[in-house]
């Protein structure tokens, strides 16, 4: 079962710590997303394996955009 990882809010990828094949562990950091000169971190869902990294560091981002997949 594999879980998305979503951009809470509108803003800038200014931190990627994610590669595709990294083992993860829940509520471990993913993503910085700064808006509005504040960063909010963005925090993995689930233990897991990442299968895709959607966003790259410098990516503006939409809330709810699919930021990476994790199974």
């Amino acid at each position: 079962m594999s879980e998305e990882i979503l951009a809470p809010l509108a803003g800038k990828i200014v931190k990627s710590l994610l590669k595709v094949g990294d083992k993860v562990e829940e509520d471990a950091e993913a993503f910085i997303v700064e808006a509005m000169k504040m960063e909010t971190p963005v925090y993995v869902p689930c233990d897991g394996t990442v299968q895709s990294v959607n966003v790259k560091v410098g990516d503006e981002v939409a809330e709810d955009d699919l930021l990476a997949v994790i199974e």
